[in-house]
């Protein structure tokens, strides 16, 4: 494989099984909740009920299978306290921490531009 061969838009073009991997991938972290939460660890430990407080609309039902998708993937660390009753944290993982480079910037950037994504749907939903 060349290195034009692992540029992410070439990988991303071709139809095999490593785009499909890729495009998993993305699918994770780019769920509606996980990069919230992803960023919402960037701090440090956090517990559940500090989690879901901290990120508006998010059910109970919802944040569970994203911290449990995302430890799947080696996102995050989930370590249970043998105390009663039971303490739970949640801490990004080294490779977790490796996405605090991009998803603060990706926050942000919506952030920034909610408005003009506002604007182009209502001219786009007049003209449909």
């Amino acid at each position: 494989m060349t290195a034009e061969d692992s540029e992410p838009m070439t990988v991303l073009a071709r139809r095999d099984d490593t785009t499909c991997r890729v495009r998993d991938v993305l699918d994770r972290v780019g769920s509606k909740w996980s990069l919230t939460v992803i960023n919402e660890l960037g701090p440090g430990k956090r517990r559940f009920t500090e989690i879901k407080n901290s990120v508006p609309g998010i059910s109970q039902r919802m944040l569970t299978g994203t911290l449990r998708g995302l430890e799947r993937d080696g996102l995050i660390e989930r370590t249970v306290h043998p105390v009663v009753p039971p303490r739970v944290e949640y801490e990004l993982t080294s490779l977790g921490q490796t996405l605090l480079d991009t998803v603060p910037g990706l926050l942000g950037w919506a952030l920034d531009h909610i408005g003009d994504i506002d604007k182009a749907r209502q001219t786009y939903d007049v003209r449909s």
